[in-house]
């Protein structure tokens, strides 16, 4: 080696030397920084400025690289934090922390290992949080307690030059008689809340079943109270119509019509006929032998009406007239007499 440095001439020696010299100057001179990422420089020491990605030029052998810092989006896992609630139940918690480097030169200058300070402010106030609430409140609000969490980390490492993007609470674990308890809680509450809809749901159905029966009960009274007023009024009617029918006949008689007087007594005889037929405790009626009879007899009271209101009208004589001189046609004709039929009705015992 010796020999072939002293081989070489003064003149080449030093040519070599400046060509070294220029690829490390060349080297320490060009920087290249990869995307996502930002470099510090430092000259003698003291932070001067920042490279973006992309190629940069430093001036050799007085600025150097300070931090080599990710400025992308960076996960950090909370390990299981024991926590005692507000309430003395004791659990166990853990999550992951989501931040993104802003400031280079904060990050690098303002605090020493930055993981580790963002990890130690997340599990403080982790327990923090979680140690002012109830076990029920937290088991249910792990949205708040997040944003709460979120909130306050977020504002302690602003100037570290850092933005605390999301914190998430993975797990909630509280001991194992506890989950127990609240099992039986839960199946206890949720009976509960079973025979509470069942009763209610009987209660619903009474009620139903009295509304039905009460309508049922309303529309019956107005059906009889409609037939009550309907027969009222049809007996009204049936009264004025025989009122009208026994003042028409008055005024017929009265006027010497007796033809009106006939049908009106014969009417009245054909209907008491009929109830004495009808009579559940008749045996033995008197009928007409024959259906002429029963003209013959309405004939015969409407003869004797005619006689009597022809006596009232004539002017009176000076001899009462003998029998022979009244006609044929005046004579009240005798009724035939009528045979008895029996009716036949229940056995005597």
């Amino acid at each position: 080696m010796d020999g072939w440095i002293d081989g070489l001439p003064a003149g080449g020696i030093l040519v070599a030397v400046l060509l070294v010299v220029a690829v490390v100057a060349l080297v320490s001179t060009v920087k290249i920084v990869p995307q996502g990422y930002n470099y510090t420089v430092e000259n003698f020491g003291r932070y001067t400025r920042t490279l973006t990605p992309g190629l940069n030029i430093i001036i050799p052998f007085v600025e150097r690289i300070g931090h080599r810092l990710n400025m992308m989006e960076q996960v950090l896992d909370v390990p299981t934090q024991e926590v005692i609630t507000r309430d003395n139940a004791s659990v166990a918690a853990d999550g992951v922390a989501f931040y993104q480097v802003l400031d280079a030169a904060a990050a690098a200058y303002e605090v020493s290992g930055l993981k580790n300070a963002i990890l130690n402010l997340v599990m403080t106030n982790l327990r923090s949080v979680m140690g002012s609430m109830d076990l029920d409140d937290l088991l249910s609000n792990r949205d708040a307690i997040s944003e709460r969490i979120l909130r306050v980390v977020d504002q302690a490492a602003s100037s570290w030059g850092i933005k605390i993007t999301r914190i998430e609470i993975k797990d909630i674990n509280p001991p194992k008689n506890l989950v127990d308890s609240m099992a039986r809680q839960m199946m206890a509450e949720r009976e509960k809340r079973a025979e509470i809809l069942e009763a209610e749901g009987a209660r619903s159905a009474k009620i139903l079943r009295a509304e039905g029966e009460k309508q049922s009960q309303i529309l019956e009274a107005e059906g009889k109270r409609e037939a009550a007023f309907r027969e009222a009024e049809a007996r009204e009617r049936l009264a004025e119509a025989e009122a009208t029918a026994t003042r028409l006949v008055s005024e017929a008689i009265a006027a010497g019509d007796v033809q009106a007087i006939n049908y009106f007594v014969a009417q009245r005889y054909t209907e008491a006929l009929g109830k004495i037929a009808t009579a559940p405790n008749q045996r033995v009626i008197m009928i007409p032998f024959e259906a002429a009879s029963l003209m013959g007899s309405i004939a015969g009271i409407g003869e004797i009406a005619k006689a009597a209101f022809g006596s009232d009208a004539s002017p009176p004589s000076s001899s009462p007239a003998p029998a022979s001189a009244v006609p044929r046609s005046r004579r009240p004709a005798a009724a035939p007499v009528a045979p008895t039929f029996p009716i036949a009705g229940p056995p005597e015992a």
